[in-house]
């Protein structure tokens, strides 16, 4: 049953039941709705890097802390196609570009709107992360073709002061409506490991699946804790919690896919393993994120084939979708 009125101290005990009853419940609720052997590929490029007027105390782009990161300017259209192409070659069948901006202007909206039309002529989705988005600019990359839109909450609510001090959630909300009325499909989760408690946790998994429509992927993110940032040596969160919330955001939002994002990297071969069961069917491929490391292809390749896992096929463009990782 698809719900939208969870409650905190529900979402707590979800959390926390016994390990094993838990990814049962997944699994099965797993199984109902998509392919438990088929993860879907995706890829992330990051188009404008570095310079970000955010504080968000975990980004090493933010112009606030020095951590050494290459800030380039918009990337041009043969470069992004070029990359989109070795990610349709590699098995993506999605191609996120992500640009650190608070929000970007109109013109720098036009400039996205032609990367979009031109990727998707190479046969991907299309997921762009730009920051905070007028209504207006929603819609004219929704009429370029947008397919989906990331923007991640973070957090629960009552936390979100403590990371961000330049945006309010109410801003991030208003970017979601936003991009719902423009008909695209909604990319959104958030970062585990803040130095957050299992209620904060559930805060955020209460926030998303509360949604007047749960966002069509979920990215559960591991804290890649970067020096320079102020969240630099918080307490690692145990993976066991990190898989626990996993299994509890495939429960609360069924259809969803919910891909392992940032801090796979820290995670071992049994620990994703793990996550899958739990209902995990998305990830990010190749050696970087927007800034941070990302397993390899090789390693990634591996961890299929030992779980027998494949990649799943893309529905639009090229009916030459690659089956497995490369």
């Amino acid at each position: 049953m698809i719900r939208h009125d969870w409650d905190s101290s529900e979402v707590v005990d979800l959390i926390g039941r016994p390990f094993n009853d838990l990814l049962f419940e997944a699994q099965t609720i797993h199984r109902q709705y998509h392919d438990p052997n088929a993860v879907q590929v995706a890829t992330l490029l990051s188009i404008k890097t570095g310079g970000c007027p955010e504080d968000c105390k975990y980004c090493p782009q933010s112009v606030h802390y020095d951590t050494g990161v290459d800030v380039h300017g918009l990337l041009p259209v043969d470069d992004v196609l070029e990359a989109a192409r070795n990610a349709k070659a590699g098995g993506a069948t999605r191609f996120c570009m992500g640009a650190a901006w608070r929000k970007p202007t109109n013109r720098q909206v036009k400039q996205v709107a032609e990367l979009v039309t031109a990727v998707q002529e190479v046969g991907l989705e299309t997921c762009t992360t730009l920051g905070m988005l007028t209504n207006q600019q929603a819609q004219e990359l929704a009429d370029a073709g947008l397919d989906y839109y990331n923007h991640n909450l973070d957090t629960a609510p009552e936390l979100y002061g403590d990371i961000i001090t330049t945006r309010t959630y109410s801003d991030r909300l208003e970017t979601l409506a936003n991009v719902r009325d423009a008909g695209m499909k909604v990319c959104c989760g958030g970062i585990l490991g803040m130095g957050e408690s299992r209620k904060g946790r559930a805060g955020l998994l209460l926030e998303l699946a509360n949604l007047p429509e749960h966002p069509e992927s979920v990215p559960i993110n591991m804290l890649v804790q970067v020096e320079g940032t102020p969240l630099h040596g918080t307490e690692e969160l145990d993976v066991l919690e990190f898989i626990r919330t996993v299994a509890a955001a495939r429960i609360m939002m069924p259809e969803a896919y919910v891909r392992l994002s940032a801090g796979r990297t820290e995670m071992s071969a049994e620990a994703q393993a793990l996550c899958f069961f739990a209902g995990a069917n998305s990830i990010f491929a190749g050696d970087q994120l927007l800034t941070t490391p990302n397993p390899d292809a090789d390693e990634d390749s591996e961890l299929f084939r030992s779980l027998g896992i494949r990649a799943e096929v893309s529905t639009i463009g090229s009916s030459e979708a690659h089956a497995v990782l490369r």
